[in-house]
């Protein structure tokens, strides 16, 4: 970045920080990973200088027959990883991603179901600050108090009741596979769309680790950052009778010219995630997790839902009388980056919360396995239960120094 370095050196001084800071830290953000190199290569490209509105071979601008290729083989990879009809690969995130879905499939005003945010959902699914729980009429489901799981027969009483035109399955801290083929029927009962929303999961579900949504649901959105390890970007799957919808509706309805150096990186990705080491890959991902739930419950913290079935693990932090907003502060500190989270029938607000989000994609990408992560749920431990105190702190910010210097980040170590 030389020449960054001479045009503007305080945004490079804040970038080079950010690069130690991840390249010093341990992630545990159940959300974040980290890319290869060819992903970030085709992120940085001078891709980003081309405007191609529209479609491939149906573009508003001249000069694109090769952003068509690259779009073409974004959208066939995608379709081939997830064995879906038809593809979507222009929506810049996952929010707008969800919109698209609504604006083609809804009126304003129209009822939608969507999970609890502080259940596990996602602020697209209908919750209060979010567009989506402003523009339509949206009944919430949860989890079942005493299981903490998704409550299936609530689930099909509220859609009886209610008639909503749209269920929407997902969610962004729920630790359990989810069930479709039940939403699926439940959708059938009262005529409703079913979208599921499958960003956490996308990468076990494209090796099957996961059950698939795709041969349930009418439309399937997700992120491509997350388990998938892409650039941050979102796609949109549909059967072929919804195509020319979703379409429309990112674009022109919502965006206008699509990130074609964004699209290319995403196509990177899928074709990493075609590999046969994908598999493997993701495997680790759910060991990882097994193992740091395992050893979590064996110091005596208390897991919501009692563990995991995939890459996230939710700590409910009330038994030691630590918010989450003091754990992630305190973990941040030692060089641990966590982020708090709402616990369902959090009694705390979502600011400061009564749980902590852990994932294990992003350090499974550097290498740790089911022993770095034993390793890991003992400091974070120790650390939660002696908050505040200096020794501690800093024996353990030496050990999180030491496994970071023997575990490099591809993509930006290589």
């Amino acid at each position: 970045m030389s020449s960054l370095r001479q045009v503007d050196p305080e945004i490079y001084r804040a970038i080079e920080l950010e690069r130690k800071r991840q390249q010093s830290t341990i992630n545990l953000i159940a959300s974040e990973n980290y890319t290869s190199r060819a992903v970030l290569e085709a992120l940085g490209s001078f891709l980003t200088d081309k405007y191609a509105e529209g479609y491939p071979h149906h573009r508003h601008y001249g000069g694109c027959e090769n952003v068509d290729v690259i779009e073409t083989l974004a959208i066939d990879r995608v379709k081939q990883l997830f064995h879906a009809d038809h593809a979507n690969v222009q929506p810049h995130a996952g929010a707008p991603a969800n919109m698209a879905v609504y604006l083609a499939m809804l009126q304003y005003g129209d009822t939608i179901m969507g999970m609890k945010l502080a259940h596990g959902g996602h602020m697209t699914h209908g919750d209060k600050i979010s567009f989506s729980g402003r523009t339509y009429n949206v009944v919430q489901y949860g989890v079942d108090k005493e299981t903490e799981r998704i409550d299936y027969q609530e689930v099909e009483r509220l859609a009886l009741e209610h008639k909503p035109k749209l269920i929407v399955v997902g969610a962004s801290s729920y630790p359990r596979i989810i069930d479709f083929e039940r939403f699926r029927q439940i959708a059938d009962m009262v005529g409703a769309k079913l979208m599921v929303d499958m960003a956490h999961i996308a990468g076990l579900i494209a090796v099957g680790l996961h059950p698939t949504p795709v041969p349930y649901a009418d439309i399937v959105t997700s992120t491509t950052h997350k388990t998938l390890r892409g650039p941050r970007g979102a796609f949109i799957l549909c059967r072929q009778e919804y195509s020319q919808a979703i379409d429309s509706a990112v674009f022109p309805r919502m965006q206008g010219g699509p990130l074609v150096h964004a699209i290319a990186a995403r196509a990177v990705s899928f074709h990493e995630a075609l590999q046969p080491s994908f598999l493997d890959y993701q495997r680790n991902i759910l060991a990882n997790a097994q193992a740091l739930a395992a050893e979590l419950q064996r110091l005596g913290l208390r897991l919501v839902t009692g563990g995991t079935d995939n890459h996230i693990v939710l700590v409910d932090l009330t038994p030691i009388k630590v918010t989450g907003k003091e754990a992630q502060e305190a973990l941040e500190r030692v060089g641990i980056v966590v982020n708090r989270n709402s616990i369902p029938f959090d009694l705390r607000s979502n600011w400061i919360t009564s749980g902590v989000r852990l994932g294990t994609p992003a350090m499974t990408t550097r290498g740790f396995t089911a022993t770095e992560m034993k390793l890991c749920a003992n400091l974070i431990f120790k650390v939660l239960t002696h908050l505040g105190d200096k020794v501690v702190e800093d024996q353990a910010q030496g050990e999180v120094s030491q496994w970071c210097h023997k575990f490099p980040i591809p993509g930006i170590d290589d």
